[in-house]
Parts: structure tokens; C-alpha cells; sequence
């Protein structure tokens, strides 16, 4: 499995935006708020403007850093994304929304999207009762998330319910703090699907 070898941090600064919620990542962003380099704002000089394709091309890495994902990898949720019936620009953030891993994530069972990969890569999480170690696997309505029992007490789920408690959870999930169940209970839809990223301008770049 490939993995993103700059660091968040860096990367966050590149494309203008943090691209994860760690303190690490916040506290670069709001300390050096400029895109790395020599020439990345210190040098006092404009900021050269970004052709047509200079914006799309932004627009598809901000989603795909986001997300975690590689060229590949992202390319095929477009590809998948523009055969589903209905909108594309929809149909592709709906897919990424729904990867296991940024679902772990939302539901707050970790604090990042790198963390929740990692998380499921290592088999703490169960899908219907069954145990499931793809970050890629895409859930689907009725589709129950927990917490594997016998992984439950490990040092990473320490501070668990308190970090619960204080989540925010998208509409197409529900939490169940008691039972420390997540359930998909529908697609993603408006507001749910508005990210630091512009899908019309992937599907463009893409549709060149």
C-alpha cells in the first residue's frame, strides 16, 4: 500500500488550507499560513496567478491530500463517480465520504483521517459484526460501526468518551455514545457533502 510520504503539515501550507484537524497540522497552519518554500510568501513578491488549469489542478490535490489518497486511487473514484447515475460532482465527494476510514473519522472514533486509516489497516473496527481492515471499503446504508471487543481497552481508545461526547456528527450518521455503535443510516446529501474543495473543478480537470 502506497503511502503520502510529505508531511500534513506541508502539504496543508501548499494548498492554502488544513487538511486535517490534529493540533500539529492547526498550529503550522495559524503559525506559518504561507505555501512552503523560497517563494512561498516571504519573498515579497505577488503570488504569480494560477492559469485555468493551475486551479484545477489545486482543486484535485486539496481532495486527494484530504482524503489521503493517491493518484490512482482518486482517479478511480472519478472514473466510478462519472459512470453512477445522477450527478457527478455529487456522486464523487458522496464516494470519498463513504470510505470506511473517513467514516471511523467522522464518527469520532479517531481524531484524524491518517489516525482512522491506520486504525482500520489494523483491524480494530467491525462492519455488521464482521472485521474489516480496508480503509477503502465503501459503507452502506443500515451498515453498523464498531469498535472490535476485544480492541476496545487498547491505549488509542483511552480518552474515547470524553472525545465522543464533545463530537459533531454528520446527519447521515448516527452515534450512539452508550454502545459506541455508528450507524450509516443515509447517502450523504447538501450540506454533508461541502468540503475545502470544489468537485465541478476535479470533474473539469479531469474531463479535459
Amino acid at each position: 500500500m502506497g503511502k503520502t510520504l510529505k508531511k500534513m503539515g506541508k502539504m496543508s501550507r501548499r494548498e492554502g488550507v488544513a487538511l486535517s484537524t490534529g493540533d500539529k497540522v492547526l498550529k503550522i497552519m495559524q503559525r506559518r499560513p504561507s505555501a512552503p518554500g523560497q517563494h512561498g510568501g516571504n519573498s515579497g513578491k505577488r503570488p504569480a496567478r494560477l492559469s485555468v488549469y493551475g486551479i484545477q489542478l489545486r482543486e484535485k490535490q486539496k481532495a486527494k491530500r484530504l482524503y489521503g489518497l493517491l493518484e490512482k486511487q482518486f482517479r478511480n473514484y472519478f472514473t466510478k463517480a462519472s459512470r453512477m447515475e445522477g450527478n457527478t460532482a455529487e456522486n464523487l465527494p458522496r464516494l470519498l465520504e463513504m470510505r470506511l476510514d473517513n467514516t471511523v473519522y467522522r464518527l469520532g472514533f479517531a481524531k484524524t483521517r491518517p489516525q482512522a486509516r491506520q486504525l482500520v489497516s489494523h483491524a480494530l473496527f467491525c462492519v455488521n459484526g464482521q472485521k474489516v481492515n480496508i480503509p477503502s471499503y465503501t459503507v452502506k446504508v443500515d451498515d453498523v460501526i464498531t469498535i472490535r471487543p476485544n480492541k476496545v481497552l487498547k491505549p488509542i481508545f483511552n480518552e474515547l468518551d470524553d472525545r465522543l461526547k464533545n463530537q459533531t456528527v454528520p446527519g447521515w450518521l448516527h452515534l450512539d455514545l452508550g454502545t459506541k455503535e455508528g450507524k450509516v443510516v443515509s447517502l450523504p446529501e447538501g450540506e454533508d457533502l461541502k468540503e475545502v474543495y470544489d468537485p465541478k473543478l476535479i470533474i473539469e480537470f479531469y474531463s479535459r
